[in-house]
């Protein structure tokens, strides 16, 4: 005797695209922050660093490695869970960490160009996650 189930079938919504670039994201940050600290430890070797600005830098890098952290959770927990609120506020800190990258490419004390080539691929990737999030969370949402 076989089961027939009416009704609505179940319709998954959550972007591959976008989980594969939360991961990617995850690990290129590792290595964002390792060499962004290395070359501010190199900066601050070779090059005087006015006061204060030394430490801006670093606690810039920590805030920007915390965010970056509570971003790809919720990224992630939204995307796979199918939740607009958690991808929304993902959303939100990604504009924040955009502004911390743009920090580093522009307004740093010493920009090598390392930094430019390290931020511009950042940022790339924070824009395609975006797009990707913004169509998330329309076909959630609808």
């Amino acid at each position: 005797m076989a089961v027939v189930r009416r009704g609505r079938s179940s319709m998954v919504l959550s972007s591959v695209p976008l989980q594969i670039l939360f991961y990617f994201n995850g690990v290129y940050y590792i290595f964002y922050f390792l060499a962004t600290l290395l070359m501010i430890i190199y900066k601050s070797q070779v090059f005087s660093y006015p006061d204060g600005n030394l430490a801006l830098d670093l606690v810039l890098l920590f805030i920007m490695a915390i965010l970056e952290a509570v971003r790809l959770y919720l990224g992630v927990k939204g995307n796979l869970t199918e939740e607009e609120v958690p991808l929304g506020i993902s959303l939100v800190v990604t504009a924040g960490n955009v502004l911390l990258s743009v920090y580093f490419l522009v307004w740093e004390t010493y920009v090598l160009r390392a930094d430019i080539i390290i931020n511009a691929v950042l940022l790339i990737l924070y824009g395609l996650e975006s797009i990707l999030d913004f169509f998330s969370i329309a076909a959630f949402v609808s």
